[in-house]
């Protein structure tokens, strides 16, 4: 994140499970949404307080409860008291440096993702740290800022499309973080658009600016592959996991979300590989230029050293120089080294040096 240095000193002493907000404050107040959904009922809502998400704990309906902002470490210990969450859990829901990752509880499953969004003008990449927490039918979700990629999710839920309204908290989890690996394709994709539009450049007219851009494509990258590893991970756990908030039933779609990751983890490092045989590619075609440069300034200075040599003879200021008094001494002079010029000039050719 632009603008924010994290000092793990600030976490230094405290005690397992102290909730610390660790990572840049980008809301001024926390926003609570509550969807509240089965087949036949559907409530969407803006709650004002966190207490007024209590009355959807233990519902027989699903409720996801998405929180942004995680600022407010007196809102998410009111939430963790309300849902009987560890406090372990709620110290990486604040700490957005936190790795995506995948923990079972007795009651719910806890889990953490980025989101990751894309800049077409700088070809840069940064990342939303989003933790899910589900138990058998409700989801808390909670985000840094405004504005997700969960609206298609919404829209399914609100015109009763798909499975979302027949099944539980488990299919929900699943689809959020199906949309979040499904733009995780969406931005590898443009990243490669990028890297193709560089090896068509390399391959006509190189320059530094290329150059430049091949490294940012290649650190983009590296801190995609840091993100999508883990997410492996968490998907491999996902359709894996043995418990009773996961329905069998279910496994099919989780391992369908599994395979995509394997996908994407494969499709970023043969772009990795493709970048970075790029950037050998360019520093060989600059090594190349150079060579011919050095070729053709070494080829010009073979030519002028004896003619040279020639002009700084003749150059001395000695008065008892014979050569100086003939009356056709400059021409034939010149003719000599008009000479000597051609036939290395012809030499070099046939030696196919230039």
């Amino acid at each position: 994140m632009s603008g924010f240095k994290y000092d793990p000193s600030v976490k230094v002493g405290l005690k397992p499970g102290a909730l610390l907000h660790v990572g840049e404050r980008k809301l001024d107040k926390i926003r609570i949404r509550v969807t509240d959904f089965d087949q036949e009922h559907l409530e969407e809502r803006e709650l004002q307080s966190i207490e007024e998400c209590e009355k959807y704990r233990d519902k027989d309906t699903v409720s996801w409860i998405n929180i942004d902002g995680l600022h407010n470490i007196e809102s998410m210990t009111k939430l963790r008291k309300i849902f009987r969450i560890s406090s372990l859990v709620f110290e990486d829901v604040v700490n957005t440096h936190q790795r995506p990752k995948f923990e079972e509880y007795d009651n719910y499953i806890f889990i953490i993702s980025k989101m990751i969004n894309y800049d077409a003008e700088t070809h840069t990449i940064s990342f939303e740290h989003i933790s899910f927490i589900f138990g058998k039918n409700y989801v808390l979700s909670f985000q840094e800022k405004f504005g997700d990629f969960f609206e298609p999710v919404r829209e399914r839920i609100r015109n009763s499309l798909g499975r979302l309204r027949r099944k539980k908290a488990d299919y929900l989890n699943y689809a959020l973080i199906d949309v979040i690996v499904d733009n995780y394709f969406v931005v590898a994709d443009k990243l490669n658009i990028g890297l193709n539009g560089l090896e068509d450049e390399l391959m006509m007219d190189p320059t530094q600016d290329t150059l430049k851009q091949m490294y940012i494509i290649k650190r983009e990258l590296l801190k995609l592959s840091r993100n999508i590893r883990p997410m492996r991970e968490v998907t491999s756990n996902f359709y894996k996991m043995e418990t009773d908030l996961i329905d069998t039933r279910n496994n099919i779609y989780l391992r369908d979300l599994y395979d995509h990751t394997v996908d994407l983890n494969e499709s970023v490092d043969m772009d990795r590989e493709l970048v970075s045989g790029m950037i050998d590619t360019y520093i060989s075609i600059t090594g190349n230029k150079l060579n011919e440069i050095m070729k053709i300034l070494t080829i010009m200075a073979s030519i002028f050293i004896p003619l040279t040599f020639i002009a700084g003879v003749y150059g001395m200021n000695f008065e008892n120089m014979p050569e100086l008094h003939e009356k056709w001494g400059y021409h034939i002079t010149l003719f000599i080294m008009l000479l000597i010029g051609a036939f290395m000039v012809i030499y070099f050719r046939r030696k196919k040096w230039f």
